[in-house]
């Protein structure tokens, strides 16, 4: 997820490490802020791999900056990223958000709709927070009002994801 971020930001365009830093913190909010002892590593490997590159401009006031721009391997690797998203990149919300903030950048419809509609076949298989033996429990069957309201909350965001993937695919399709 970090390493898409990062490349996803860099795709719209070069960043010093803390504007990046920034950025993918907004993203990805309280639940996964991002460490320094996180993403220069992740941003070290990527360089690395020829996926950025680095260049050195002065300070406005002092030490001078490390910009990073997105190589052309660097696009083509954000695209196969977006194009073919492993299980969790689906399944988990957090990582999907990621994936949806720069779905843009897959340019064929075709493809954006096939990662879409692999989201969709995920949320309409049944499941649920709680459940009796394999049945998956709905919120109307739990006594206790705190999963209750975890349940009734996550179906509202469901049904309101589900309708806008229905909608974006049809209009990808048509």
């Amino acid at each position: 997820m970090l390493e898409l971020a990062i490349l996803g930001f860099l795709y719209d365009a070069p960043l010093h490490g803390y504007e990046l830093r920034k950025r993918i913190t907004a993203l990805t909010g309280h639940v996964k802020p991002v460490a320094e002892s996180t993403l220069y590593p992740a941003i070290k490997r990527l360089e690395n791999a020829g996926l950025l590159a680095r260049a050195t401009e002065p300070g406005a006031v002092a030490a001078p900056r490390h910009v990073l721009t997105l190589t052309e391997k660097g696009r083509g690797e954000l695209r196969r990223r977006l194009a073919e998203p492993n299980l969790r990149d689906i399944t988990d919300e957090n990582r999907w958000f990621t994936v949806l903030a720069f779905l843009r950048h897959l340019d064929d419809p075709a493809a954006q709709a096939a990662v879409l509609r692999r989201r969709l076949a995920f949320l309409e298989e049944p499941a649920s927070f709680f459940y009796d033996g394999d049945r998956p429990l709905r919120a109307e069957e739990l006594d206790d009002p705190f999963r209750r309201g975890l349940l009734t909350i996550a179906r509202a965001t469901s049904r309101a994801e589900l309708a806008w993937l229905r909608e974006t695919i049809g209009s990808l399709d048509g």
